[in-house]
């Protein structure tokens, strides 16, 4: 009987409408929960081209079309490939959509993200070039043009020193030092705030000269645009520039999807086929654990020519 009332009482209980005030809080209470200002922002970008969060009318309706567009990201990310590196946005969708069903406080809600993944070790994250391929791109610019100078050389940083698209990006001049006889990008501020020192071989450093003489830069911005007139101009460049040159030149070798991304994962296999330790190429990318940049080189067991096939124990013929 007591059961029965209180069945009673909850289908008598109104419905609460939610407001868009609450559903942009809710939206700022999930960016806000994520550590990097990347992820913040690429995920802040996502929302707003699938949301509808700029809605007028602030009733149910509103809320249900603003509810579906979330659903709608999380359905596209839930087929996307690489579960590491979506596994962000998957926990920041499904905290939106909980708390706009009104189904999960703001407590929980921020202890989802506290909820550890399954280990991912081996999983294919995106697109590897190969040494050849990966020669092919940078190769692929005019080097006869001052255009073509600046996208050899980027390209040339992005492969040989796995940096990423904001890194490059914010690169000065000042950045180049010798260290121990050696070019470097020194103090480099990546990913969550971590400094760390890049080495740059001689062949990109030589590069970077080309580019850095034909445009006239002595300070400031490492890169800069190109006018149409082929002149230096500006402070800087733009993540979305690197963009560009990345799948301009990838489509002229015959590589599709190819994402700036991709060249930092291409160094790290590279590097790791030319015989470079596993932790120097962590060092290499900044990366705080081993087991991501494990994931990086996209491991695969061999069976035919197995690691353990000859280790020093085994009958002498």
């Amino acid at each position: 009987m007591k059961q029965k009332n209180r069945n009673r009482r909850k289908l008598s209980t109104p419905k609460s409408v939610l407001q868009l005030p609450d559903l942009e809080a809710a939206k700022s209470a999930v960016l806000n929960s994520l550590s990097c200002p990347d992820a913040q922002r690429g995920y802040d970008m996502r929302s707003t081209n699938s949301w509808t969060g700029t809605v007028p009318n602030r009733d149910c309706h509103s809320a249900r079309r603003w509810s579906h567009g979330i659903g709608c990201i999380w359905n596209r990310a839930a087929l996307l490939p690489g579960p590491s590196i979506f596994a962000s946005e998957r926990f920041a969708v499904l905290r939106v959509k909980l708390r706009i069903c009104g189904l999960l406080s703001a407590d929980l809600a921020a202890g989802i993200r506290r909820v550890k993944g399954v280990k991912k070790i081996g999983v294919r994250l995106g697109n590897w070039l190969t040494a050849d391929q990966g020669q092919a791109l940078w190769q692929a610019p005019d080097c006869g043009r001052i255009k073509g100078k600046r996208d050899r050389a980027l390209l040339a940083m992005l492969l040989a020193c796995g940096l990423r698209r904001h890194e490059l990006a914010g690169l000065t001049v000042s950045h180049l030092q010798q260290r121990e006889g050696h070019w470097a990008l020194v103090d480099l501020c990546g990913k969550a705030g971590h400094v760390r020192t890049i080495p740059v071989p001689d062949w990109v450093q030589s590069l970077l000269d080309e580019w850095t003489k034909a445009a006239g830069i002595a300070t400031g911005s490492l890169f800069r645009r190109v006018s149409s007139a082929g002149r230096a101009w500006g402070e800087g460049v733009t993540e979305k520039l690197v963009w560009h040159v990345v799948k301009e030149f990838a489509a002229k070798i015959g590589v599709s999807k190819l994402a700036p991304h991709d060249l930092r994962r291409s160094c790290a296999r590279l590097c790791r086929a030319a015989g470079g330790e596993l932790d120097q190429i962590q060092f290499l990318l900044g990366h705080v654990s081993v087991q991501t940049t494990e994931r990086y080189l996209g491991c695969t067991q061999r069976i035919s020519s197995a690691v353990n096939d000859r280790i020093g124990i085994e009958p002498k013929a």
